[in-house]
């Protein structure tokens, strides 16, 4: 599992790990791994590497049978920092994951994470056929995005032309216990259990289906599961959880029932005003249902950065 040691890996790989040998792979950027009980399992091996190093990705990928390939550059902030080792990473990490996969004997599934991002500034529904959207030239925002489309191309060139077993996601709006990264939940939830005021880039008029990381993961195992999964791209996300990112705030404060507001900062990089996903593929081949809605999900989500975080 590249990138195995992060939010929705270190997730995946507990409920795995009961059955199954798992090697995380991962250079430790960010860390949901390291402080949980995870790291004490007897089935659980960390590796720290980097997914440009290919000698290093097939060392570590002996004997495998199912590949989840997680690791990737992504946040905002970050894209923006660095566009070019965005690119290099999930673009050649990739290549190189898939690459190291393809030598495997008894590979029964590679699975590639994407992103809702592929779909640009206006995401309504769209399901896995609407058209997605590569963003201006010049504007580095659209180098994660335009990063994570090559990736699924090459792990469906891979299956396409090589017969690796591949199957591709798009995880919207992912967040819940555990979660590291900048996420704006994950923003907001740790101001809040320091007691400090929300802040919001632009209005708060941006819209977005959030889906807790408990249904993420079941929507994951499904992917491995399902023979009917491989050579596909699923929409992984919960249409029902949408809410604009003023109206989130308003409930993160309303669960802490702490004195806080929100403050307002402007908007200095192109978002995304609304991401809502279409997931009727993901129910007629796989059976998935997200289960966990908002609310209850950020009451989780609260109470174990209160407990982890808080004062």
């Amino acid at each position: 599992m590249t990138g195995g040691a992060g939010f929705i890996g270190t997730t995946l790989a507990g409920l795995l790990a009961p059955d199954n040998e798992i090697t995380l792979f991962d250079n430790l950027h960010r860390d949901a791994f390291s402080g949980s009980p995870l790291a004490r399992h007897p089935r659980v091996r960390l590796i720290q590497g980097n997914v440009l190093d290919l000698p290093a990705l097939r060392e570590a990928m002996k004997g495998a049978q199912i590949v989840i390939h997680l690791a990737a550059i992504a946040g905002v902030d970050e894209v923006l920092k660095s566009p070019v080792r965005t690119m290099e990473v999930n673009v050649i990490g990739t290549y190189n994951v898939l690459e190291a996969a393809s030598t495997l004997d008894n590979l029964e599934v590679f699975l590639d994470f994407s992103t809702s991002e592929v779909f640009g500034t206006h995401a309504y529904k769209v399901d896995e056929l609407h058209q997605t959207a590569q963003g201006h030239v010049g504007e580095a925002r659209w180098t994660y995005a335009v990063s994570k489309l090559v990736g699924e191309h090459l792990s469906h060139a891979y299956w396409h032309e090589k017969g690796i077993p591949t199957v591709s996601v798009r995880p919207f709006n992912v967040y819940g216990p555990g979660q590291v990264g900048v996420g704006a939940i994950q923003q907001f939830m740790l101001r809040v259990v320091r007691g400090e005021d929300l802040v919001v880039k632009g209005d708060g008029s941006q819209i977005r289906a959030w889906c807790h990381v408990d249904d993420m993961v079941a929507g994951t195992l499904l992917c491995l599961e399902k023979r009917e999964a491989v050579g596909q791209v699923f929409n992984i996300g919960n249409p029902r959880s949408t809410v604009t990112i003023h109206d989130l705030a308003l409930r993160i404060i309303q669960i802490s029932g702490a004195p806080l507001k929100i403050v307002y900062e402007p908007l200095d990089y192109v978002d995304i005003e609304i991401r809502i996903p279409n997931i009727d593929k993901a129910r007629t081949l796989l059976g998935f249902q997200p289960k966990v809605d908002l609310d209850e999900g950020l009451r989780r989500t609260y109470e174990w950065f209160k407990a982890r975080h808080g004062s």
